[in-house]
C-alpha cells in the first residue's frame, strides 16, 4: 500500500511527519490552520501540491469544528482570507498554495454574491469546495503521468526501453497519494511566465548534465504550479532554511560552532535546459508557451 502524505476525512486530518522518515513512520494530528502552518514551514510535509492541500484542508477542519463568524457572511469571508493570508506565509517558493488560496476566495466571493446564500450555506460549499481538492489531485497527477508517459515514450525509436531519473520529492508524499513525476524527471514549486523553474536544490546541476550528454530533460508539476505574475526565475522568492539544518544531525553538532552556512531550499532552472518540456495535467508544452496555453485555457 502506497504511503500516503495526508490522511483526512470531515472535521479530522492527519499529516506525516515526513521529517521521522526513514526512521519513524507517525501521522500527527492537524487539528486547525496554526498546525498546518508549522508542518509547512517545518518541512514535515513536503510538496507543493501537498502543502496547498494540507493548507486548505486545515481550514476545512476548522470550519466543520465552528470557527469563525456564524451570522454574517461578510465575517465568515474575512475570517476565510485572514487564514489563508497567514497560511501563505508559512514558505515563500511553492506557488501551489498561493494558487489554490486566491481561486478559494474568488469562489467565497462567488457564494457571498449569490442571492440568499446562508452563512451556514457558505460554510458548507467551502468545506466542500476544499474536500473536492483532494479528487482533483489525484486526476491531475494521473493526467500528468499519462501525458509524460505518452510523451517520452512517443520519442524511443521502436518503443525499446526507457531509463528515467528522477529529482526532489515527486511521489505520493509530495501530493495527495498518487504523483506528480511517475514517468519523467523533476518536479517543480514555480514556474515563472518564461518557463523558469524553481524545484529543489540540485535540480539546475541536473539539467546542464543532461544539456551536455544530450539527454532530454523534463519538468512534471500541475498547472497551479505556474505563476504567470512573474516575467522569469530571478523573481521567484528562493526559501533559505535554517543553516543547523546542515550542521547538525539528530541533535548533534556535526560543524564548527562559529561556521557560516547558507542553506538555500531551491535553485532556479533556465527555460532553455528544459528541453523535453513541462509536463502538466493538460500537456505537454515548450517551457515559452506554458503560461500563455493555460491562459488560453482559462487556467490563469
Amino acid at each position: 500500500m502506497a504511503l500516503e502524505s495526508l490522511r483526512y476525512r470531515r472535521g479530522s486530518l492527519e499529516v506525516l511527519n515526513q521529517r521521522l522518515l526513514p526512521g519513524q513512520l507517525r501521522y500527527e494530528r492537524v487539528g486547525g490552520v496554526e498546525r498546518a502552518w508549522g508542518a509547512i514551514r517545518d518541512m514535515e510535509v513536503r510538496g507543493a501540491p501537498a502543502i496547498a492541500l494540507l493548507g486548505c484542508l486545515s481550514l476545512a477542519v476548522e470550519l466543520a469544528a465552528g470557527a469563525g463568524p456564524s451570522e454574517d457572511l461578510g465575517a465568515l469571508e474575512e475570517f476565510v482570507g485572514q487564514k489563508l493570508g497567514f497560511l501563505l506565509s508559512a514558505r515563500p517558493t511553492a506557488a501551489n498554495l498561493g494558487r489554490e488560496a486566491e481561486r478559494l476566495r474568488a469562489f467565497v466571493r462567488q457564494r457571498v454574491e449569490t442571492p440568499g446564500v446562508t452563512p451556514e450555506q457558505l460554510r458548507e460549499s467551502i468545506i466542500e469546495y476544499i474536500e473536492g481538492l483532494l479528487e482533483k489531485d489525484r486526476r491531475d497527477n494521473r493526467s500528468i503521468g499519462a501525458h509524460g508517459a505518452s510523451h517520452i515514450l512517443g520519442r524511443v525509436p521502436g518503443g525499446g526501453p526507457v531509463t528515467l531519473l528522477t529529482h526532489c520529492n515527486t511521489g505520493t508524499l509530495a501530493t495527495a497519494g498518487y504523483g506528480t513525476a511517475l514517468a519523467v524527471v523533476v518536479g517543480a514549486d514555480r514556474v515563472a511566465a518564461n518557463g523558469d523553474v524553481a524545484n529543489k536544490i540540485g535540480t539546475f546541476q541536473l539539467a546542464v548534465a543532461a544539456r551536455h550528454m544530450g539527454i532530454p530533460f523534463y519538468v512534471a508539476a500541475p498547472s497551479s504550479t505556474c505563476d504567470p505574475t512573474l516575467a522569469s526565475g530571478r523573481l521567484i522568492p528562493i526559501e533559505e532554511r535554517p543553516g543547523t539544518e546542515l550542521t547538525h544531525l539528530g541533535g548533534v553538532l556535526l560543524a564548527d560552532p562559529e561556521v557560516d552556512v547558507w542553506n538555500p531550499a531551491f535553485d532556479v532552472t533556465p527555460h532553455e535546459l528544459i528541453t523535453g518540456g513541462i509536463i502538466t495535467e493538460w500537456g505537454v508544452f515548450a517551457p515559452s508557451e506554458l503560461c500563455r496555453a493555460l491562459a488560453e485555457r482559462g487556467e490563469h
